[in-house]
């Protein structure tokens, strides 16, 4: 059976440190596969978006439906965002995220065969599911790994996942270059190249069901089958979403991460076709530019949540808000230096240096996620992931009524900047901080206790 219990270690508590090298416990696995799959489901997701110059001159696409199809492409997100979160809770992160691939794989594929910019919009709005496996990823880390090292977790994997939407700004183009260079149409490279993303979408799938589990004890499914409670007991998806809405903190958060993630999706989205469009440049040399906005997730989402863990240890949640405020500050004076670049290489360098921010941003947003609640950690992952959404349909509808994308990039700085307000203004109680604190010590406790292996984080 496609949900057998996989052969792994079926006991054991949150992993306190991160082996990075090991492939063994049932939380390194989930570590390295949750990645894995967020990083194809990223490519898949962004596929399409550096090809958009082909697409646009075969379907004979005007501004105002470039726009619409970037907005598709992250508006369904919002409402699977909300939906796959309190899955988590209900049937696990295992068989949500297995039954997402499997499903995203469709309009991926679907997309080869569009004929007209209806049909392309259609499925690039189901496209736009795939980017729920965000929330899955990260509930899964947060489940299994200990206070001391959660926010590194979930940003190492959140980051190297993220790298899918960097990764593809570079690869299709040059997919699709070398099949016309065997002599297919450049008409039907683009649509020969879509395959690729959809079959890894489908092997993923089957990766993710036969290798994981949902949490250190076994699978969420299994052990309230055996009357054993997991964090968030036998509460159905809705109260699990209701606990989490009656927090400010969790709307507060959603703010941020609509200013962070969300002009990272929109970067993806847009950075090619701009490059193109403002400075000239070719296909294959616009998608490696882009590309490297992209790439910076491999490291600065991880530093946002080291950073996060780190500063944590002596400020505690005070010190993660702070901290997030800060990245939320150099993410848009970074903006406001792209938008006004006067060449391709200041265009370059100021992307990178708000890129850098952005992604430490994204980190420090869901490093600090997982001590909000954790009654109702799939309603809060799910609403904050869907804020990040939120705000990539805004500076959607900003870019389409902006007179250029260098002027929607100025007024999403100005966004941002104003939108820092809401991570100094999450609080946390006395209570709260002192029973975040003592989990946080004995995390660290267990970990000093424990003989050095090495890994990503020091003993």
């Amino acid at each position: 059976m496609l949900f057998a219990s996989p052969a792994v270690n079926a006991t054991g508590p949150k992993a306190t440190r991160i082996d990075l090298f090991s492939f063994t416990t049932p939380q390194m696995k989930a570590f390295h596969i949750t990645w894995m799959a967020f990083f194809v489901c990223f490519f898949a997701w962004f596929a399409a978006a550096p090809l958009m110059p082909l697409i646009k001159n075969e379907f004979g696409l005007t501004k105002d439906q470039i726009a619409n199809i970037n907005i598709a492409a992250v508006a369904v997100t919002i409402l699977v965002r909300l939906v796959v979160g309190p899955l988590c809770d209900r049937f696990g992160p295992r068989r949500t995220y297995t039954w997402l691939l499997f499903l995203g794989a469709l309009p991926v594929l679907g997309l080869s065969f569009a004929k007209s910019y209806e049909v392309f919009l259609f499925f690039r709005l189901l496209i736009g599911a795939i980017g729920a496996s965000f929330v899955i990823t990260q509930y899964h880390t947060s489940v299994m790994f200990a206070p001391n090292v959660v926010g590194t977790a979930n940003a190492t994997v959140g980051g190297w996942g993220n790298a899918g939407g960097g990764v593809t700004q570079s690869v299709m183009p040059l997919i699709v270059a070398a099949l016309v260079g065997l002599g297919v149409e450049q008409a039907y490279g683009w649509r020969v190249a879509m395959l690729v993303p959809g079959i890894a979408m489908i092997v993923m799938g089957f990766v993710y069901a036969r290798y994981t589990q949902d949490t250190p004890q076994g699978d969420i499914v299994d052990l309230r089958a055996q009357g054993i409670a997991v964090d968030s007991g036998k509460k159905g998806g809705l109260a699990i979403f209701a606990q989490a809405a009656r927090n400010y903190r969790v709307w507060m958060l959603a703010a941020t991460y609509g200013a962070c993630f969300g002009v990272e999706i929109f970067i993806h989205n847009i950075a090619a076709s701009y490059y193109v469009d403002s400075f000239g440049l070719s296909l294959q040399s616009a998608g490696f530019a882009a590309g490297i906005f992209g790439a910076l997730a491999l490291f600065a989402r991880a530093l946002g949540g080291i950073f996060s863990d780190r500063i944590a240890r002596g400020r505690g949640l005070d010190g993660r808000t702070g901290f997030l405020f800060v990245c939320m500050i150099g993410e848009g004076v970074g903006l406001l230096m792209f938008g006004r670049a006067p060449s391709v290489g200041l265009a370059i360098a100021a992307m990178s240096f708000f890129g850098l921010f952005t992604h430490m941003a994204c980190g420090a947003t869901y490093a600090l996620m997982p001590f909000i609640d954790r009654k109702a950690l799939g309603g809060v992952a799910g609403l904050i992931g869907a804020g990040g959404n939120v705000g990539a349909v805004i500076a959607g509808f900003i870019n389409k009524a902006s007179p250029s994308t260098s002027q929607t990039l100025w007024v999403l700085g100005l966004v941002v900047l104003a939108t820092g307000l809401c991570a100094i203004a999450v609080r946390f109680s006395p209570a709260h901080k002192a029973t975040e604190q003592k989990l946080l010590d004995e995390a660290l406790a267990a970990r000093d206790a424990m003989s050095p292996s090495g890994g990503l984080v020091p003993a």
